[in-house]
């Protein structure tokens, strides 16, 4: 396989190990699995979740999800506040799937109310403690309210609650995650228990990779909903949700200048391959960390060898005096993603590493 330019490389057998992995968690704990297809946006890789018996999926759009359903989808979440100007495509795949939508507020059902054609799921969005958006957890009242609004309509059905721990990415540690775990955990108990005599089979559904990928506790959750875990990341590997040898994407960069008397050498590769998400490592910021081909594949992360700076096409990567000779003009290094749904969000393909290509959902071209 010739690269010649940024490629982002798939290494299907760890991706689909990944999927097995957690679709037998989600056994373990009785749970059911909607994983969340914004990470790979790929109706092939959508094929290997089918082939392990998963039948239903979340998405962050309504655009992904008529993509979804065109792939044969036939019950959806948009895992998104529901965005009144694209009511249409709400009724369009409202008539043709089991379309589950996220509202948080009473203005908003009384909008749908009005303007909805056929029977739709609602979750109502809850903030546990990311501050994101949601309501808040605690304010019952408010939350009856907009169930209340709700139950006007009989084309709309109130399933459950749904939130995302998104602040578990920012733990410092598997003790810090199954810490952000219980106290969300709790919220969502609490809640559930305050509507369930109303509403027996009321559903609450989580979607955090870190808790889904380490912690234990699942009694009260009916639906596990993660989407980085398909590939897993830097991030991820970090705050110890996974190892390095578990992330499935790289992005492949020519090297095209080197500066010894600073330390730096200039990929192709930059912000329009990588994102700018980063991590801060001891005083130092991280764009990506490097890897060498390894029999086909690529290794673990090289110690000290990181990227430093990012612009629009140029990657800046530092490299100490030790392994600076190692690289030359025209090599091609390996760029382990610090956010790897972010970097997939942004090229149009997967490269497998057996030269397959694999095109993915693009929302601006749809």
């Amino acid at each position: 396989m010739k690269i010649t330019k940024p490629t982002l490389l798939l290494d299907k057998g760890k991706c689909r190990k990944n999927i097995e992995n957690m679709v037998d968690r989600a056994k373990e704990f009785n749970c059911k699995l909607r994983p969340h297809f914004k990470t790979h946006q790929s109706h092939e890789i959508g094929e290997w979740f089918k082939e392990c018996g998963i039948d239903s999926c979340a998405v962050s759009s309504l655009e992904m999800a008529k993509y979804f359903h065109k792939s044969g989808w036939k019950d959806i979440t948009v895992a998104f506040p529901l965005n009144l100007l694209e009511i249409d495509t709400v009724n369009y795949l409202a008539k043709e799937i089991t379309l589950n939508i996220c509202v948080e507020s009473v203005e908003t059902v009384q909008w749908l109310n009005k303007e909805i054609r056929h029977p739709l799921k609602i979750f109502i969005k809850i903030d546990a403690g990311y501050h994101r958006t949601g309501v808040q957890a605690q304010k019952f009242e408010e939350i009856q309210s907009i169930i209340n609004e709700i139950e006007k309509n009989e084309l709309v059905n109130f399933v459950g609650f749904i939130q995302h721990a998104g602040h578990s990415y920012q733990a410092k540690g598997k003790e810090e995650i199954n810490k952000i775990h219980q106290e969300t955990s709790q919220l969502m108990i609490d809640l559930k228990d305050h509507f369930k005599k109303q509403y027996p089979e009321l559903i609450i559904s989580n979607g955090d990779t870190p808790s889904c990928s380490i912690c234990s506790d699942f009694d009260h959750i009916d639906e596990m909903r993660p989407g980085n875990f398909v590939f897993y990341d830097v991030m991820q590997a970090e705050i110890g949700s996974c190892s390095y040898n578990d992330i499935a994407v790289a992005l492949a960069c020519p090297v095209v200048a080197k500066h010894k008397d600073r330390n730096e050498i200039i990929l192709y590769g930059g912000a329009i391959h990588l994102s700018k998400d980063r991590i801060e490592q001891n005083g130092r910021t991280i764009y990506g960390l490097i890897s060498k081909k390894e029999d086909e594949r690529w290794g673990s992360p090289i110690k000290n060898c990181y990227m430093k700076k990012l612009s629009q096409e140029h990657g800046t990567m530092h490299v100490d005096d030790e392994k600076f000779d190692e690289f030359n003009i025209g090599d091609i290094v390996y760029v382990l993603p610090i956010h790897s749904c972010l970097t997939a969000n942004l090229m149009s393909q997967y490269t497998t590493l057996e030269g397959e290509i694999i095109n993915m959902f693009q929302y601006r071209q749809a």
